[in-house]
């Protein structure tokens, strides 16, 4: 697993290639914790190159994305493979977390 963040107009985009998976889950917890500073309000997940997701890395993802709504903020997955984008589906969280296929689709729906 890779993890990879940049900030781009306040707007922090976290990219996770590999698999987030009950192995890597605590370290993704804490790099993603780390990495969500204290101001940020708008987080966009670049999830494109992740090939597997397990109930532990989906509790990751779905951890950071409720502590940016506990600041009043807005967040947004982009780049679903089918496999990962099910996963999502079966356990209900589409509804919850705005899916846009593209990096610059979920710019622009966290921009407005």
């Amino acid at each position: 697993m890779e993890i990879t963040h940049r900030v781009e107009n306040d707007l922090l985009i976290i990219a996770i290639a590999g698999r987030l998976d009950a192995a890597t889950a605590p370290i993704a917890d804490e790099t993603i914790n780390k990495t969500l500073a204290e101001n940020t309000k708008r987080l966009l997940f670049d999830l494109s190159a992740l090939e597997y997701l397990s109930s532990g890395g989906l509790r990751v993802i779905l951890g950071a994305a409720k502590e940016i709504r506990r600041r009043e903020g807005k967040v947004a997955l982009t780049g679903l493979t089918q496999y990962v984008y099910e996963i999502f589906e079966v356990s209900g969280f589409t509804d919850m977390i705005p899916i846009k296929d593209t990096v610059e689709e979920g710019l622009q729906d966290l921009s407005s």
